[in-house]
């Protein structure tokens, strides 16, 4: 159990400090129009958008950069010079002047998705009743997500995107982009990700969603008035340690934890394994600063991914691409396997360079391995 009670929700509510984010509101008027079927948004609960932003925009407005997260990611991608006390982002190494992402160069964005829970409507967030959503959240899936980023673009006055780039579910928007508005994205670049989500990805995430819902805390989505403690943090600890192990490598497990003991303790007398207590780690730093709710909503937006619906099949759909686009896998993935970056790089336009990287990270390796990616994102900004 965490040094300290857990939260209900490690949601970003209404009152607390807005660090670097913007909030956009948006759909203020007419509700957006979800692919399952329902609305959200309107005169009673419009959508908000959080986002960072980092360099200038051009006169030309033709250097704006999109970085889309992962399940588990931010609008903060990268700490904001000048701003004391910011902490560094998910791709701190990638983005600043000079270096890859080069903030003297380009206007970089980074949204918090639809249906997430830092500042970005999410189930957390108001209803038109006022109270959470909690359980009557609608189903969401990554076209909704991007259809939701297109507006606030719009909404900034932003037309033409130089750059959309992300890996994971990050990868899933930055393609969505791509076939959605295909006339403003000049450049992608996809990282760990595939075309459509798999059995096994949908297995995996079905059993971590079944833990949450497990937990006696969940009250079946509705939570958010829970005392501390009595949230459904166990049930989402458990989905973060399942998720962390898809998410690594049996190399780095092997390498970084082998049979080892947690400090003195012995498993022969009912102590840890190291790799335990990893993994128990890992699952109490995320419900402080997750919600629930939104790792379920997220993880069914993953499931329902796949670019060929509607548009008569996956290489259909690929082949429609405009885009220049760069596709980055990792050899030890096994989450979303090399296989899946060479379905991508068959079907896309012809010349689409596909850089299969050797890591021992797995899947987090879009987040880790920044000196294999920094030629190739700087390449592909060119």
């Amino acid at each position: 159990m965490p040094s300290s009670l857990p939260p209900a929700t490690g949601a970003w509510c209404e009152g607390d400090p807005l660090g670097e984010r913007t909030i956009a509101t948006l759909f203020t008027e007419e509700p957006l129009r979800l692919e399952a079927g329902g609305l959200l948004g309107g005169a009673d609960a419009p959508i908000q958008i959080a986002y960072e932003t980092w360099g200038a925009r051009s006169e030309r407005g033709d250097n704006v950069v999109l970085l889309e997260h992962a399940l588990t990611g931010t609008s903060h991608a990268a700490s904001h010079p000048g701003h004391p006390g910011s902490e560094p982002g998910w791709w701190e190494g990638l983005i600043g002047p000079g270096r890859p992402i080069d903030t003297e160069k380009f206007f970089v964005i980074a949204t918090n998705v639809l249906g997430g829970c830092q500042g970005t409507t999410g189930p957390a967030s108001a209803a038109p009743d006022g109270r959470p959503f909690g359980s009557r959240f609608p189903t969401l899936t990554i076209r909704d997500q991007v259809t939701a980023e297109i507006a606030l673009l719009d909404s900034l006055g932003i037309g033409s995107l130089h750059g959309v780039l992300g890996g994971s579910m990050g990868g899933m928007r930055a393609l969505e982009w791509a076939l959605l508005a295909p006339e403003r994205v000049e450049r992608l670049v996809l990282m760990a990700c595939g075309p459509a989500a798999t059995a096994e990805q949908i297995a995996l995430c079905h059993i971590q969603s079944a833990a949450i819902r497990a937990d006696a805390g969940f009250r079946g989505g509705d939570y958010y008035d829970a005392a501390p403690g009595e949230g459904p943090w166990r049930g989402l600890a458990v989905a973060r340690q399942l998720g962390q192990v898809t998410y690594r490598s049996r190399e780095e497990f092997r390498e970084r934890f082998g049979r080892d003991h947690q400090g003195q303790e012995n498993p022969l007398e009912g102590g840890r394994f190291a790799i335990e207590s990893y993994l128990e780690h890992q699952g109490d730093k995320l419900v402080d600063r997750f919600d629930a709710n939104s790792y379920l909503v997220l993880s069914r937006a993953m499931d329902l991914h796949d670019v060929g619906r509607g548009r008569g099949g996956i290489p259909e759909a690929l082949r429609s691409v405009r885009a220049p686009s760069t596709v980055i896998g990792f050899d030890s993935d096994r989450l979303y396997h090399p296989d899946e970056q060479m379905a991508l790089a068959e079907f896309l336009p012809p010349a689409a360079p596909l850089a299969l990287l050797s890591s021992e990270f797995g899947h987090d390796a879009f987040l880790l391995e920044l000196h294999q990616l920094a030629p190739l994102v700087a390449a592909a900004l060119a």
